[in-house]
């Protein structure tokens, strides 16, 4: 037979809790202890018994309803909703206040409750794993059993409200624009992307926010999001000064790249960052005279890079629950700080696999990755195909609208900020079609802050974009003439 254990508990905690609150309230006249009840997230389920269990729901609706919470209105509140019976009666709530010491322990028995409750929600997920394990025509992937199975036990630990009162906020608001005042020269709240127009436009990438990088394919927008990605993460612009906003910090980034292999990614960074042209590196097309050259630019950014706090997961078809369990993972071991996924269109979902609509699974896709962002409270890098309605559409510059978004409108929805990232040399009828390094970032959805284009330079061999100047008599009209980006040790590739 099998042995059937008591589920963890403390009943005599639990009446000390409920005695404190009445008898702060009876004698001393103030909610002290209810309010520290609702500070650390006690609620009704830490509770074990059921007496006590309904008391505290009940004290719950009496302060909601802004009564005092000594004994008499409880008794008179149970008796009116038919509950003082099922308690005990008068003398079971008469009985908390008799026997609690004093209410000096409150916060100390509120810790036994919590712990007690811990194990009890621990044991209840473990036993709902359990049953999905042995239902093999409910839950045929036991990779989703194990992806629910983390999200329940990691969500178990996250008692804390995520409620912020609004005088707090408005003083952490008013405190991060008084340190942008004070600071010295141009500075934002986000994390940098390494381009300078752009950070002026975006105010950096926000914490919880979901950025889509949208194009059609070829334009550059994965070497975007690796450039942005590298910057966050050694704290340097893309001319490898260091970024004044945050004094050159280095952020932790997690790269989910359902398309390229970590070392195909690893090599075209190493490339970008050395200003090599990586074709020709990867064919070895490189001339003996400039090899010793060549080979120190390539030593001095695979140093850089070495120890940069990038960490990349290639698997490829992720499902996105799993995608999301392995953020969580990343986020608790290292401190992640951005996060890149290259690119949506490759994600799975198994829960919408069943409808078999691919506009239904983007969608859900999309909500999932927009939820990781403000779970995690860190921005996230979203890739995107583009269709092809913008060729099709009478236009000669062929620029992509919001609405070209492959697949599901609901991207464009969830998005927090979306770039249309298009080069002009790639469309014969385009006004700038002659210039080749011409890039054009579209913010087109910017939801708190500007919209408009933003002109970088792409350098196509290195796979690597930056910053045009700005004449100063032409406003916003960048400048196409710009040449690579020079650092102490860079030397022109001869063969570019």
């Amino acid at each position: 037979m099998e042995d059937l254990k008591t589920p963890p508990s403390n009943v005599e905690a639990e009446r000390a809790v409920l005695g404190s609150i009445l008898i702060d309230t009876t004698v001393r006249g103030e909610a002290r202890v209810m309010d520290l009840c609702l500070a650390q997230g006690v609620t009704t389920e830490s509770f074990y018994d059921p007496r006590n269990r309904a008391i505290y729901n009940e004290m719950l609706l009496v302060n909601r309803l802004g009564k005092p919470l000594d004994a008499l209105v409880l008794v008179d509140s149970l008796r009116a909703n038919g509950r003082l019976d099922a308690v005990g009666g008068v003398a079971y709530v008469q009985s908390l206040i008799d026997q609690t010491p004093t209410t000096a322990h409150a916060e100390h028995y509120m810790g036994i409750l919590q712990m007690k409750s811990l194990r009890r929600k621990m044991i209840e997920r473990a036993a709902q794993v359990v049953e999905r394990c042995y239902d093999e025509g409910e839950w045929p992937d036991p990779r989703a059993i194990l992806g629910d199975a983390e999200r329940a036990f990691l969500e178990i630990g996250d008692t804390g409200s995520n409620t912020m009162p609004w005088g707090d906020a408005v003083t952490a608001s008013f405190d991060r624009i008084n340190e942008m005042f004070k600071s010295d020269g141009f500075s934002f709240e986000g994390l940098a992307t390494g381009l300078t127009h752009l950070d002026e436009k975006l105010q950096g990438l926000k914490k919880s926010e979901m950025i889509v990088i949208a194009a059609r394919p070829s334009v550059g927008k994965t070497s975007l999001a690796m450039n942005i990605a590298e910057c966050c993460a050694l704290g340097q612009d893309m001319n490898g000064v260091p970024i004044r906003s945050d004094r050159g910090k280095r952020h932790p980034v997690m790269i989910f790249s359902l398309e390229m292999p970590v070392d195909a990614l690893s090599r075209r960074m190493i490339a970008g960052r050395a200003h090599i042209n990586t074709w020709r590196l990867n064919r070895n097309m490189c001339a003996k005279s400039e090899k010793q050259i060549l080979v120190q630019n390539l030593f001095q950014a695979a140093g850089d890079l070495k120890d940069a706090p990038i960490y990349v997961d290639d698997a490829a078809g992720l499902d996105i629950m799993d995608l999301r369990a392995r953020a969580r993972r990343a986020k608790k071991a290292h401190g992640i700080e951005l996060i890149v996924i290259d690119y949506l269109q490759l994600c799975t979902c198994r829960e919408a696999a069943r409808q078999a609509s691919r506009q239904i699974e983007v969608s859900m896709i999309s909500q999932q990755i927009k939820a990781m962002a403000k779970e995690l409270k860190i921005p996230v890098i979203v890739l995107s195909q583009l269709s092809r309605a913008n060729e099709q559409r009478n236009d000669k510059e062929e620029k992509p609208k919001l609405s070209d978004l492959r697949d599901s409108g609901a991207i464009e929805q969830d998005a927090d900020v979306v770039f249309l990232l298009r080069r002009p040399s790639r469309t014969a009828t385009s006004k700038d079609a002659a210039d080749e390094t011409l890039a054009i970032i579209d913010v087109a959805k910017n939801r708190n802050g500007e919209t408009g284009e933003v002109k970088v330079n792409f350098f196509r061999e290195f796979t690597r974009f930056g910053d045009r100047e700005i004449p100063r008599n032409e406003g916003d009209h960048f400048q196409s003439s710009e040449q690579p980006p020079e650092h102490e040790n860079y030397v022109q590739d001869p063969l570019s």
